[in-house]
């Protein structure tokens, strides 16, 4: 058990300021008061926990003084009912464990899943649209809803690239884990002579980002009208409908073409923009983390080789936590929990490391 308690003080110290500024609301606007109400929210299971942590600390040095009373019958049920509050002690400092681990705020956001062809051609471009089913299986699995923004085809029912929205309980607490290079190890249909080639394609997961998140102001955009081109670059449509935004800030550019309606190209654009922008934030954030504590696992990097799929032997590895796995196949259908579960507790465990450090 991590020792908590030099915490509690500055815990029970918020929460009372909070509690006091809520039933005032004295010069409080309506943003002021929404985050307030959400911090009392998140704190109140905690200090309840609390609460009943100190009683029961209590209790056990009561319980201590009557083991060593002269009366054997107090002293016997001192005993009996010491034993049980160390087991209960137990299990409230197992709940305040799990209470106090950092939370993600982004985990309950909903997700953009975007996928790419990386080094080995044609391959590459059929191991994306491999990536891209299996992701939208593990959706289907989840009852999350899965939708298309944009999606560049090969002739081989390969993917160049695809971008999709995925909305649901909880996406990016799950998803994150996904983001960066993915590589396959198999022989391609059009080799005749058996060999192994290795391909790979990159993953980025994003949390949506809503307009509360990422204030974008109209001076920092340039947008771009033009015509949509099908492949060979033939016109799919007589109209300019297809969009260019360039945040000219961070040099972020999305393009959306494939709605006919120029609004609705603009705007699916625009939700990719924000989500893009909020990612930089964030991976910001996790780099100048990863430089004050010297070391962080699982980064996020996009250029980070995450996995492997070896056909031949039916074998998935995680490279993060050397979890290595063998069904391919079933993990290729959308079961991904014995791989995201791992390291998922591989990062609560990770955040509880640093928790008993500071």
């Amino acid at each position: 058990m991590i020792n908590f308690e030099k915490q509690f003080d500055n815990i029970e110290s918020k929460f009372k300021e909070i509690e006091n500024n809520l039933n005032n609301q004295i010069d409080l606007d309506t943003e002021k008061l929404i985050k307030l109400n959400k911090e009392y929210a998140e704190l109140t299971p905690i200090v309840e926990t609390i609460k009943k942590y100190k009683n029961d600390k209590d209790e056990i040095g009561e319980l201590s003084k009557l083991i060593n009373d002269t009366d054997p019958s107090i002293k016997e049920l001192a005993e009996t009912e010491l034993k049980e509050k160390k087991k209960s002690i137990i299990i409230i400092e197992n709940e305040l464990t799990k209470l106090l681990i950092p939370k993600d705020e982004n985990d309950k956001k909903n997700s953009i899943l975007e996928i790419r062809a990386g080094t080995g051609g044609d391959e590459a471009s059929l191991f994306a649209a491999d990536l891209f089913s299996m992701y939208q299986k593990f959706s289907d699995l989840n009852n999350w809803k899965f939708e298309i923004l944009s999606i560049s085809e090969t002739g081989l029912k390969g993917i160049k690239e695809v971008i999709c929205n995925i909305s649901g309980y909880n996406v990016f607490s799950k998803l994150k884990f996904e983001s960066g290079v993915h590589r396959v190890q198999r022989v391609p249909s059009t080799e005749s002579s058996g060999r192994v080639h290795t391909s790979a394609a990159t993953v980025a997961v994003l949390p949506e980002a809503e307009e509360v998140d990422i204030n974008i102001e109209d001076k920092d955009l340039r947008i771009d009208v033009f015509r949509s081109s099908g492949p060979g670059g033939q016109s799919v449509n007589t109209t300019d409908s297809a969009v260019r935004i360039t945040h000219l800030p961070s040099g972020i550019v999305v393009s959306q073409q494939d709605e006919k309606s120029q609004h609705k190209n603009k705007a699916k654009a625009l939700k990719i923009l924000r989500s893009r922008i909020l990612d930089n934030e964030i991976q910001e954030k996790n780099k100048q983390r990863s430089l004050e504590r010297k070391s962080q696992v699982g980064s996020g990097d996009r250029s980070e080789r995450i996995r492997t799929y070896n056909f031949p032997q039916g074998r998935v590895s995680d490279h993060r936590i050397n979890l290595t796995l063998y069904n391919l196949a079933e993990v290729l259908e959308g079961n991904l929990n014995d791989l995201i579960n791992p390291l998922m507790t591989d990062e609560e465990t990770n955040k509880l490391a640093e928790l008993g450090n500071e």
